[in-house]
């Protein structure tokens, strides 16, 4: 008999294996993968399941939020991957109802405690919410929580360049900042400056929304010339200009592509190429007025 879908799901869980990916190291000098897997929009059923999946065959980097109302799942799927706690980066995020100092810290408690965990690698602020002007107060907090052990990193996420300057002028540097950025949305005004106080750039939807720009022809052209798929293009673009980068799946072999990433290189053309995609976007989310 021919094997069903499940189990060759299963199968495809047991077999497929990809090296995992090198580390980038944070201004404090913890390291992080530089790929890792998203979870949004999994709830936490399919978080435990693909959480599991993707640690067993190499993944390091896992990234939730409390928005994403997960947690729970992506804890256990790194019980039930078999995996070390310590091998493992947990990226989550807390929302605007936390920003200030004990608004954090009880952000991350409540964190703790969904995830099952005793200690948090990297924490940020989702978004800035400056309506509310607290965002200081939400870092100022993150601080603390550091000093405390309670994370090993700290920064931000959609903070646009007059959100991290508010941050500079008390002298609060961020170690990364998670924002939305591929082939479309380049960012260049927050790259360059993330470069020059050392912030580490993190992607979120690096594979853009829907399929349309996996279906770019520019992008299709130069898969098809390196044997790639269009997301391995896209995140190598990502990855080869240092950016640390999470995208989602919950299917086995896109998975191991999306990690596989690491034994091919851009040439300077295609780099540029890539580039030339950049362009504006009216619906682009404007963390000035949205954020939660």
């Amino acid at each position: 008999m021919g094997e069903t879908a499940a189990s060759q799901r299963n199968k495809e869980r047991t077999t497929v294996t990809v090296n995992p990916a090198p580390l980038v190291t944070l201004a404090n000098g913890v390291k992080m993968p530089q790929l890792g897997l998203g979870t949004w929009p999994m709830n936490d059923a399919e978080a435990a399941v693909t959480v599991a999946d993707a640690l067993r065959i190499g993944y390091r980097l896992i990234d939730t939020a409390e928005n994403y109302e997960n947690e729970r799942g992506v804890g256990e799927g790194i019980r039930k991957s078999g995996v070390s706690r310590d091998e493992v980066f947990v990226t989550t995020k807390f929302n605007r109802k936390w920003h200030g100092v004990e608004g954090a810290r009880a952000a991350c408690l409540a964190s703790l405690e969904r995830l099952g965990l005793d200690y948090i690698d990297l924490l940020l602020i989702h978004w800035p919410n400056p309506d509310q002007d607290r965002y200081v107060d939400a870092y100022a907090g993150l601080e603390r929580l550091l000093a405390d052990g309670l994370v090993r990193a700290i920064g931000t996420s959609n903070f646009k360049p007059a959100h991290l300057q508010r941050l500079f002028d008390q002298g609060m540097v961020p170690h990364l900042n998670q924002i939305q950025l591929d082939p479309y949305h380049r960012r260049d005004d927050l790259v360059a400056i993330h470069r020059a106080r050392g912030i580490v750039t993190e992607s979120w939807r690096p594979l853009g929304a829907g399929n349309d720009m996996l279906a770019d022809p520019v992008i299709g052209g130069i898969a098809e010339r390196h044997g790639r798929t269009p997301a391995q293009v896209v995140l190598r673009w990502q990855v080869q200009q240092g950016f640390v980068t999470a995208p989602k799946s919950s299917n086995p072999t896109r998975l191991a592509q999306n990690l596989d990433v690491f034994g091919f290189a851009l040439s300077d053309a295609d780099m540029a190429a890539l580039d030339g995609l950049d362009r504006p976007d009216p619906t682009m989310f404007d963390a000035d007025s949205f954020g939660h």
